[in-house]
């Protein structure tokens, strides 16, 4: 199908420049951007008064914990995981997660939210709720286990990862989850490596979320999670690691030298109170640095505009320096960094031609964009997830002018909630 995109205010995220044009797709690429008269479309989307760009990526998450919403806040970090969430999560079934990553995915898709990485269980719901929804998705299923103990998780994953990698259009891609190394000894860490190698996957895994977390390794091991993964060769995967927020300056310079992305989840270490990664540091010494929302259950929503906003105003504050992470690059984080953190880059993440037509657009007639000094800041410090209007993936169109079409949204807000109570009642 040939869509037109006509007449938005165009950012494509190779700079910061704003355009004002349209942008042509055929199938599921952008064949232009700016004007072609001999362009004939099979459908035109209208983008008049609105700002055009990448979708967003989240590049860590828990998608069916949107079912564990509200069910355990203000707690201290350990009593919230070890107390309260992992018992719950044990008396989830196959069709809760299917249930909870479809609540996620419509969330997602409203937030402007065109990819994720999702790390969780019964992983082959989650690529049915995916590939029903046309949305992108990294997927892993969360791996744990001692020695010899756990073993049939990574035969799972493997198996996971032949059936669906690479499916739904290439929409899917399977990477594998080591869930973090308190929860994974040496030896299971080396039989994941073993399995993975000669395969086109990454790692997803937590890394140094919590003081606690960096005292046990240094306990355990004399070294801190991060150099501890460094010396056990995990890093010779293309890695990806969510949190990283308690590092030393040795700690940095191995995620540069070992090109490990850092995905910030500000909202959710901020609730859970484990702290603020140094993300100037990071971003200084070159390691490329993206944001998501981790879990709802942890946040408690998906919001990627709350987390670009968060993750510049956060650090802000914490450098006592207003100049750190300023607006593009927050939108950075959260578009091209997230892509090239999941191996994407050069799929999605800018709007370029040849590139996939993963596009949001987003209105800009709300009281809060006005006036309009600078458009690319009041995406940061002004836009909310409520302003995205269209939404388009691989050139699917799933949300226009804020109706949802590839779902039912009544239909998958009643069953989520149903779904809630039936394992709480459990």
């Amino acid at each position: 199908m040939n869509i037109l995109i006509q007449g938005g205010n165009i950012l494509t995220m190779e700079s910061e420049e704003i355009q004002v044009g349209d942008i042509g797709i055929v199938d599921d690429r952008i064949a232009f951007i700016g004007r072609d008269e001999t362009f004939v479309p099979d459908k035109v989307i209208s983008a008049d008064d609105c700002i055009v760009m990448p979708g967003l990526v989240n590049a860590h998450t828990h998608s069916a914990m949107t079912l564990l919403r509200n069910y355990a806040d203000d707690l201290l970090f350990w009593d919230w995981l070890e107390g309260t969430i992992l018992p719950i999560e044990d008396k989830l079934t196959g069709e809760d997660v299917y249930l909870g990553a479809k609540l996620a995915i419509a969330e997602m898709i409203r937030s402007g939210i065109t990819t994720f990485a999702d790390m969780y269980m019964f992983m082959d719901d989650v690529a049915r709720a995916v590939e029903e929804t046309g949305i992108r998705a990294n997927l892993s299923q969360g791996i744990t286990g001692q020695g010899e103990e756990g073993i049939e998780k990574i035969e799972e994953s493997l198996s996971f990862y032949h059936k669906w990698n690479g499916s739904n259009d290439g929409l899917i891609r399977v990477d594998f989850a080591p869930h973090a190394p308190y929860t994974c000894d040496d030896a299971y860490i080396g039989h994941i490596m073993d399995t993975i190698k000669g395969l086109d996957t990454r790692i997803h895994t937590h890394l140094s979320e919590s003081r606690d977390e960096v005292k046990r390794s240094l306990e355990l091991h004399g070294t801190t999670p991060i150099a501890h993964m460094r010396d056990l060769g995990l890093f010779e995967f293309p890695t990806y690691a969510a949190h990283c927020v308690h590092l030393t300056d040795e700690d940095i310079e191995i995620l540069k030298q070992n090109n490990v992305s850092v995905i910030n989840n500000p909202g959710s270490n901020f609730k859970i109170a484990n702290g603020f990664a140094p993300v100037k540091k990071l971003l200084q010494a070159g390691v490329n640095v993206s944001v998501a929302t981790d879990g709802a259950a942890s946040n408690n929503n998906l919001n990627m505009f709350e987390e670009m906003n968060l993750a510049a105003l956060a650090n802000k504050a914490v450098e006592e320096d207003a100049t750190t992470v300023p607006a593009y690059t927050a939108l950075s984080m959260g578009t091209i960094n997230g892509a090239r953190a999941l191996g994407l880059e050069t799929q999605i993440g800018t709007l370029a031609v040849g590139k996939k037509a993963d596009i949001i657009i987003i209105d800009l007639s709300k009281p809060h964009f006005y006036p309009r000094f600078n458009l690319i800041s009041s995406l940061i410090y002004s836009a909310q997830a409520g302003d995205v209007k269209t939404v388009l993936c691989n050139g699917q169109v799933l949300m226009q002018d804020y109706e949802l079409l590839t779902m039912n949204e009544k239909e998958v807000l009643t069953e989520a909630d149903l779904a809630a109570a039936r394992f709480k009642n459990r």
